[in-house]
C-alpha cells in the first residue's frame, strides 16, 4: 500500500505536527513546541501511520494499477473500524483495478481460502424431495425450476456431475484393459456414500489400429485399445436417502472421450437409422454412426455397452420390484451422447420401466428430430446443461443454432423443406430435451477468454452450475463449490487475482486430485 506519510512534504512535516498538537491542559499551542513534546508528537504520528499501514498492507508498490498483496504477518484491527477507514481513503480512485478491495478484507480472504481449499467443499441445502420428486426428476420438463434455478435442482445436478467425475477417475486410475481376458472388478469411488456400484460398464470401438502402433509406444497401449471402462451403474441403498428422495434411485454414469479410438468414433458423424419401426408422426429416428457403434459393439470378453446396461437395469428393477424407483442417466461429452442412447434403449427394452431422467453436461448433438421426438414419446426426460462458449455443444450438424432452426420452422413452407432434410440429409442433427444454458463469461473467477478445454471441462461446468441463479442474474455470491480443483485443472484460465491468492495462502493444489478432463494427468 502507498505510504500515507509520503503525501506530507518533508520540509513541512514539523508544521503539520505543530498545528495538530495540544498541551497537557488541552489548549492549542500556536507557538514553538518544546523538544520533548515534539519528539512525543512525532513518535505518536509515526505510530499512527504505522497502524494505518498495517490496516492497508505493508507492501510499497509503484503508483500504477496492480493486484494488492496481503503481508504474511499483518495484524488487522476490528472489521468495522478497518472497513470504515479503507472506505474513507477511497482506494479505488488510486488503483483502478482495485474494485475487488472488499475481497481483500480478512472476512473475504477467509471465504476465499475456504473456496480454494479442497476441504472447504460445501453443498446447497439437502432438502427433502419426497413430495415433489417426480417434478425434480423431470415429469414437467423442469418447468419453473430452471430460470431462476431452484436450489434443490442445482444441488441434484452438481451431485450427478460428481458421479461422472467418479467414472473418469475409475478409468484414469487404471486405463488399461486386457484384450486377452475378461476385465477384473474395478473399484469406483462413488462420491455419494448412499450409493453402491453394482456393475462396471465398458464400451468397444468397431475400428482398430495396427499392432505395430503398440510396439512403437508400448506405454500408451491404453490409448489404442478397443475396449475401455466407460462408466458404471449404482443404486441407492441408504434408507434415509431413499426417504429424502422419495424413491430408490438407480444411476448410470458415463465419462467422456479418453482414447484414440473413441476420438475416431466421434469423427464418424453421418446419421444412421436405429433399430425400431418408423413412426409416421416423427419420421425415421437416426443417430450419429460413431456413437451407435460404441454403444452396440461388443468386445472379445465383454458385452456391448447396450447389452450390459439393459441386462443390469432389468435385474435391478426385478430385485426392487414394488418400490418407488427412478432411473437417472448422466454423462459428459461423449458420455452425454451415450446417455441418450442408453435412455432410449432402456425405455423400450425394460418392462414397467421406472421414470427415466437424463442429465448431460457439454453434450454434442446425437441424432435428428425423429430421434428427439422418439425420446419424448417414450417419456424420457432430458436436461441438457450447455456452456454458451463450449463448441462441442454445437456439433455435429448442419445448423449452428437451435434458435435459428426454431425460427425457420415457424414458416409452414420452410418447415416442410426442413422436415424433408431431417429424413434424408446425413447431417440434419438437433438437440433433444430441455436446456439449461450457462456461460463461462459470467464467472467472476474464470477469464472471459477462457480456452476451449476450460469451456468444455466438467469441473468448470459444475462451477458454473453452482453459481447460476438465472439467465439475467449475476453469479451467485454465496456459491459454495470449492475452487481448488478448478484451479488445479484450469490454472491458466483462472483470473490471476485468484491464482496469486492461492499461492499466497500456500494451498497445496499440486496434490493428487481426481481428473475430469478428457486425458489423464501426466505421470
Amino acid at each position: 500500500m502507498m505510504q500515507i506519510g509520503s503525501t506530507v512534504p518533508a520540509n513541512n512535516f514539523q508544521i503539520f505536527q505543530t498545528r495538530f498538537s495540544v498541551n497537557c491542559n488541552g489548549s492549542t499551542i500556536n507557538g514553538c513546541l518544546s523538544k520533548n513534546t515534539t519528539n512525543t508528537t512525532t513518535k505518536n504520528s509515526r505510530q499512527h501511520l504505522l497502524n494505518l499501514e498495517k490496516l492497508i498492507g505493508t507492501e510499497k508498490p509503484p503508483l500504477i494499477p496492480f493486484e494488492p498483496k496481503l503481508a504474511k504477518n499483518d495484524s488487522v484491527e476490528p472489521e468495522n473500524k478497518g472497513k470504515g477507514l479503507l472506505d474513507g481513503l477511497n482506494l479505488p480512485q488510486i488503483w483502478l483495478e482495485n474494485k475487488a478491495t472488499e475481497d481483500m478484507s480478512p472476512r473475504h480472504l477467509n471465504r476465499l481460502q475456504r473456496l480454494l481449499s479442497k476441504n472447504g467443499i460445501e453443498y446447497s441445502p439437502r432438502n427433502s424431495l419426497a413430495s415433489r420428486w417426480r417434478e425434480y426428476h423431470g415429469s414437467n420438463n423442469w418447468a419453473g425450476l430452471i430460470d431462476p434455478l431452484d436450489e434443490n435442482l442445482r444441488r441434484e445436478m452438481v451431485r450427478y456431475g460428481e458421479f461422472i467425475q467418479a467414472a473418469y477417475h475409475c478409468f484414469h486410475s487404471d486405463p488399461t484393459t486386457s484384450g486377452k481376458e475378461a476385465p477384473s472388478a474395478r473399484h469406483v469411488a462413488v462420491p455419494d456414500k448412499a450409493y453402491k456400484v453394482t456393475k462396471t460398464l465398458y464400451a468397444t470401438s468397431s475400428v482398430g489400429l495396427p499392432d505395430w502402433v503398440d510396439k512403437v509406444a508400448p506405454d500408451l497401449e491404453w490409448m489404442t485399445q478397443r475396449t475401455s471402462c466407460i462408466g458404471y451403474v449404482s443404486v441407492c441403498e441408504d434408507q434415509r436417502e431413499i426417504f429424502r428422495m422419495g424413491r430408490r434411485d438407480i444411476v448410470i454414469s458415463l465419462r467422456g472421450t479418453a482414447t484414440c479410438l473413441e476420438w475416431a468414433e466421434n469423427m464418424r458423424d453421418l446419421l444412421v437409422k436405429i433399430p425400431g419401426k418408423m413412426n409416421p408422426s416423427y419420421g425415421q429416428p437416426k443417430v450419429q454412426c460413431g456413437f451407435l457403434s460404441l454403444y452396440k459393439t461388443g468386445g472379445a470378453h465383454v458385452e456391448s455397452l447396450g447389452e450390459s446396461v439393459v441386462t443390469e437395469i432389468k435385474r435391478l428393477t426385478e430385485l426392487y420390484k414394488g418400490e418407488n424407483l427412478s432411473i437417472t442417466v448422466t454423462g459428459h461429452s461423449l458420455g452425454a451422447a451415450l446417455a441418450l442412447l442408453v435412455a432410449d434403449d432402456v425405455s423400450t427394452s425394460v418392462e414397467d420401466v421406472p421414470p427415466i431422467a437424463v442429465y448431460t453436461f457439454g453434450g454434442p448433438r446425437v441424432g435428428n428430430r425423429g430421434f428427439a421426438k422418439r425420446l419424448a414419446s417414450q417419456n424420457v426426460k432430458v436436461l441438457r446443461i450447455a456452456n454458451s462458449q463450449d463448441i462441442i455443444t454445437r456439433v455435429p450438424g448442419m445448423f449452428v443454432s437451435e434458435e435459428l432452426d426454431k425460427k425457420l420452422r415457424e414458416s409452414k413452407s420452410v418447415n416442410k423443406v426442413l422436415n424433408v432434410l431431417d429424413n434424408n440429409m446425413p447431417w440434419a442433427y438437433t438437440h433433444a430435451g430441455t436446456e439449461l444454458r450457462v456461460d463461462t463469461k459470467n464467472s467472476p473467477y474464470l477469464k472471459p477468454n477462457a480456452d476451449v478445454s476450460c469451456c468444455h471441462d466438467l469441473e468448470a461446468y459444475l462451477h458454473l452450475v453452482d453459481g447460476f441463479m438465472g439467465s439475467h442474474c449475476p453469479f451467485r455470491a454465496n456459491a459454495k463449490r470449492s475452487l481448488a480443483k478448478l484451479i488445479h485443472d484450469q490454472n491458466s484460465n483462472v483470473k490471476k487475482l485468484y491464482t496469486s491468492k492461492a499461492n499466497g495462502l500456500k494451498l497445496n493444489l499440486e496434490r493428487e486430485m481426481q481428473m475430469s478432463n478428457c486425458l489423464p494427468s501426466p505421470s
